[in-house]
């Protein structure tokens, strides 16, 4: 029987862990916290997941909260008119909801991980509670077929180099704020369904508003993504939760009205439903050497962390952990070498890339091209409904969204149909 550690108990590493004991194989799961201390903790993440990767979950039947979480059936796009909002009160120049071909869905981390961690334990897996150091990583090396390091802060995450070919940030592209809250109204657009509401405020930044399953049961997300020194940076050194979500609340208010009408009487899930901070979106090289000789393989946002504004940290986590599955499992009992590590990530980054490029697409400023599209969804539903679609399948931009002449005759044909 193969022995695998793994390191990091996010989506990523708790899924692989789950998916290759139910093959048989011995793991080791390393965390650097207990699940109650996870479940009773800060959030850690906003999270949307769309069919492809939920169904990762269902492939391996981990899909424990697939009934009670909201069934999110659309993705709306509403985009500030360019200086409605000074003085403001901000209005609106594009507003559309597109739907998406299969419902997607969140759960706060803080359920899911700490749940599917307890199944890994009752299961019998060898769970162990401790932060992981590079020179733990050297001696569990010479004891393991393999390890893989999921974990996405911390000490161990040094030893995987940058790759700058793949990497055209080195700062942070927003300032990261969120906050988890019950109460908050339906969209009056679409009442009758759920949809991740996304909405751009052009030199600014962004608002997110999605429906989750939290530990208190249905709640939403507000989570703003600010320029870096605009009037959305303001979140650093928050430490009071219901200053917060006043910040939260105020902003609203001036860049998006619309989502503020159904704020007013919103309040957070719990005391830890905040969080704020930064990252540049970095692509690392996927082998991490150790001072011993040893070498273990970067899993998801170990080697491409992209900036959430496209949602897509939950499913390349997902998906990066059923790619590795496959890999290891069709490796059988050769020897986890550095060339299979490197075409195991090879493969992984065949879905990534259009990730990462997309991603990168949208923290800058939109080519004419892409207003039009964006503009277009607004008057012709396929339009929508495809770029909605895109968040599952964000390969499928190639076809359509980064070249004005590709663009250009997809809206026409569409128009003509």
């Amino acid at each position: 029987m193969r022995k695998i550690l793994v390191v990091g108990a996010g989506q990523s590493g708790l899924q692989i862990a789950l998916g290759l004991q139910s093959h048989g194989y011995e793991v080791t799961l390393m965390s650097n916290r207990t699940a109650d201390e996870i479940r009773s903790g800060r959030v850690m993440s906003t999270q949307c997941m769309f069919h492809t990767a939920l169904q990762h979950e269902r492939d391996l039947q981990l899909n424990f909260w697939e009934p009670q979480a909201p069934k999110i059936e659309g993705l709306g796009v509403s985009v500030a008119a360019p200086g409605s909002f000074d003085p403001g009160p901000s209005q609106r120049a594009i507003d559309w909801v597109g739907k998406l071909d299969g419902y997607a869905q969140s759960v706060d981390q803080r359920v899911k991980m700490a749940g599917w961690m307890e199944t890994f334990a009752q299961r019998g897996g060898q769970l162990v509670i401790h932060g992981a150091a590079v020179s733990d990583l050297d001696y569990f090396s010479r004891t393991y077929d393999l390890v893989l390091v999921a974990a996405g802060k911390g000490e161990v995450v040094s030893m995987f180099g940058r790759d700058a070919s793949r990497s055209p940030y080195a700062e942070p592209q927003r300032a990261l704020a969120v906050a988890y809250v019950h109460g908050l109204g339906p969209r009056p657009e679409h009442p009758e369904f759920d949809a991740v509401r996304c909405n751009l405020v052009p030199g600014v930044g962004e608002l997110f508003v999605m429906p989750t399953l939290t530990t208190s049961g249905r709640a939403d997300i507000l989570f703003w993504e600010g320029i870096p020194g605009g009037p959305l940076d303001v979140f650093q050194g928050v430490k009071d939760p219901s200053e917060h979500l006043a910040l939260t609340l105020e902003l609203m208010e001036k860049f998006t009205p619309w989502e503020y009408a159904r704020a007013t009487k919103v309040e957070l899930t719990d005391a830890n439903g905040t969080l704020a901070g930064r990252y540049a979106p970095t692509v690392r090289k996927p082998i991490g050497r150790l001072p011993g000789g040893g070498a273990v393989l970067g899993v998801a946002d170990v080697v491409v962390a992209n900036d959430p504004i496209t949602g897509q940290g939950s499913n390349s986590a997902s998906k990066c952990a059923a790619s590795y599955l496959a890999s290891i499992l069709e490796h059988g009992e050769k020897p986890f070498d550095e060339e299979w590590m490197q075409g195991t990530f090879d493969r992984y980054w065949e879905t990534a890339q259009h990730v990462t490029k997309w991603t990168n697409a949208m923290l800058g400023v939109p080519p004419e091209h892409v207003l039009n599209l964006i503009g277009a969804a607004g008057e012709l539903q396929p339009v929508a409904d495809r770029f909605a679609n895109g968040f599952n399948e964000p390969a499928d931009f190639e076809n359509f969204f980064y070249e004005p002449a590709k663009t250009e005759a997809y809206l026409a044909s569409v128009a003509q149909a």
